[in-house]
Parts: C-alpha cells; sequence; structure tokens
C-alpha cells in the first residue's frame, strides 16, 4: 500500500515525491540561475501538491542539463548561491529536499554531488557520486563513501546517483550502514529503460529496503530522459510509477521504514542482507562469517584484475570527445598542483 500517493498518511509513514523535471539547456550563469528559480519553484509545487510530503527528491542534472559542460563558470559550491537558494525553499515550505550539483573541485574534474537538506535548512547529507556513467561523464570519482542520515520521522536514508545503482554493491553497503530508504537519482534516457526498472527493484529486495528513484524527464532538443520516477518497496514491487513520461509530474507514495525494520528483524526466507555475512547458519552455528569472494579480497587489496581485463577496448573517454588523463586518483590536476 502507498496510503493513496501519501494522502492518507500514516503514523509511521514517511511520504516520498519524485520530481520528473523538465531536462533544461544550461550554458551561462544566467542559465544557471533560471534553472535555480525553476527548481525553487517546483519544491513550492510539491508542497502545495501534497501537504503530507515529508521529502522532495529532484533528479540528477536537474540544475546543469545532461550537456556534460565542465565549464568551471557554471560549476557549484556548497556554500554558493544556487545551495542557498534551495536551502531556503526547504524552509519556506517546511519540506526536506533531495538536490543536484555539479561541484567545482579545485583539485580536479568536478564532483557530480548530490545533497539532501532538511526543513529547517540544513545538509543533512552530502555525497559525492563514486560511479560516474564512463566513457560517457568527466566527473571525478567520489571521495565520501555513501552516507546514512536520519530522515523525516526517524527514518534511516541513503543517496546513491544514477550508474551507482547497477552496482549492487553499492545498495549492499548502504543497506549495511542502516539505510531503510535509499534514494537513486539520474539522468538516465529512454534506453536504459528496462535496466532501470530491474535495477531498482533488486536493489530493493535483495536489501529489504525501499527505493526511490527518479530521472530527468522530456527532451532538451538532442537528448530524451524519461522521468521514470519509481518508488519500489522492500519486497520488490513496485507502489508508484511515473510510467507516462511527463515532464514536471511528481510521483509520490507513503513508504513504511518501520516496515521495513520488521522485515529484517522477522524474515527467515529471503532475509538476504542478513544471510550474505551468516552462510548456512542452519549447518553451522552463527553461519560461516569468511568472505570467499575473490573479487572482494583482490580489491580490497588493490589487485583488482579481470581475466579478460587485457581485451578491453574502451578504458577511457576518449571515444566521448574527452581527452585520455594522465592524473592517477587522489594526485591534484597539473594547474592546480602549481
Amino acid at each position: 500500500m502507498s496510503g493513496l500517493g501519501g494522502l492518507n498518511k500514516s503514523e509511521n509513514g514517511v511520504v516520498l515525491g519524485l520530481v520528473q523535471l523538465q531536462l533544461p539547456v544550461v550554458e551561462t550563469r544566467a542559465d544557471l540561475a533560471t534553472q535555480t528559480g525553476k527548481i525553487v519553484a517546483m519544491v513550492a509545487k510539491a508542497r502545495r501538491n501534497m501537504p503530507t510530503m515529508d521529502l522532495v527528491v529532484f533528479p540528477e542534472y536537474a540544475l546543469h542539463g545532461l550537456s556534460m559542460d565542465t565549464n568551471p563558470e557554471i560549476m557549484c559550491a556548497i556554500d554558493g548561491p544556487e545551495v542557498a537558494a534551495f536551502k531556503n525553499a526547504c524552509i519556506d515550505n517546511d519540506i526536506w529536499g533531495c538536490f543536484s550539483i555539479m561541484e567545482a573541485n579545485p583539485d580536479g574534474n568536478p564532483w557530480n554531488t548530490g545533497i539532501i537538506i532538511d526543513n529547517t535548512g540544513d545538509v543533512k547529507l552530502y555525497y559525492r557520486k563514486l560511479h560516474p556513467w564512463v566513457p560517457v561523464e568527466p566527473w571525478e570519482p567520489g571521495d565520501l563513501g555513501i552516507p546514512v542520515i536520519d530522515g523525516p520521522n526517524g527514518a534511516k536514508i541513503a543517496l546513491i546517483i544514477c550508474h551507482d545503482g547497477m552496482f549492487p554493491e553499492m545498495a549492499r553497503e548502504a543497506a549495511y550502514k542502516g539505510a531503510e530508504i535509499m534514494l537513486r537519482t539520474a539522468g538516465y534516457t529512454a534506453p536504459i529503460r528496462d535496466s532501470w526498472r530491474f535495477t531498482n527493484q533488486s536493489n530493493a529486495f535483495c536489501n529489504l529496503m525501499v527505493t526511490a528513484n527518479v530521472c530527468m524527464c522530456g527532451s532538451d532538443g538532442t537528448f530524451d530522459s524519461m522521468g521514470e520516477g519509481m518508488i519500489v518497496n522492500f519486497d520488490g514491487t513496485i507502489m508508484a510509477h511515473g510510467a507516462s513520461g511527463r515532464a514536471d509530474e511528481i510521483i509520490t507514495a507513503e513508504v513504511r521504514p518501520d516496515l521495513v525494520r520488521e522485515a529484517r528483524a522477522g524474515w527467515g526466507v529471503e532475509n538476504n542482507i542478513y544471510q550474505f555475512g551468516h552462510r548456512g547458519y542452519v549447518a553451522v552455528a552463527g553461519g560461516a562469517m569468511d568472505c570467499p569472494y575473490t573479487y572482494m579480497t583482490d580489491l580490497a587489496a588493490g589487485r583488482y584484475r579481470l581475466p579478460w581485463e587485457d581485451e578491453v577496448k574502451v578504458t577511457d573517454g576518449t571515444s566521448c570527445g574527452f581527452p585520455a588523463p594522465t592524473r592517477l586518483y587522489g594526485q591534484k590536476a597539473p594547474e592546480a598542483a602549481e
């Protein structure tokens, strides 16, 4: 159940609103200011649309569009005017908000950053996309891990961004750190539609966790984003789905973190997030708690290498017009190091 999209909010519920925001074109500081104003207006629309709404979620690229432009003139800062406007919108409308910015990085390429702001204007969650969508995206790999916060009505909330959700390890890490609701914001276009849907569902079911997922929507004259707002319950069932692809539609549902907690504590069959680290507990007390997964131990040791590694053809962004990088992860860009 979703409480009729949140109209009938229960005592333990959290009402989510996913904004299928019209895909913009942002090339100048003036464009950035205009789009900031659009997002602020949509926060107010969300509040008017659903008085019970606790958290309004905007897609990845809501502010910058899909151009992949790294022009410093339109990059943002956490203490910049765009984020300040989002803070004021949350205060003015007494609502939590999740927003996307491309964040200036003095030591390299910009970060693709997501933030959650509470209804008093405080930034509660600050996340940088761990897995940019290579070879298309030029963003610096994130360096803040996957934070989990206490959100509205005590819900434990995490945020991942777009391509992050194609790696099951991302959702598992969010759940392992306690997330009961995982947001996934995206700018995906139609070719990704099917994989978007089934990963949103599998991320939920495999971790007994609600997932709330939304893309940009409509066309910018070049790209066509798909909207596809999806709220998926912890058993993998879809509670709400913006399948119509209507730009600026807000997809809503009430979710129940208390039922997530109940399932995680009470399920025997398919309590996968617990059973993953307690293999075969029927046979051995407490289950096996080792790590039999070679890819995990190799990655932790810094020696991750596929059997077909030498055959991989696309290993940088040159196919999408970006120069091959020479800087190693953690190193400063040459101009920043001078």
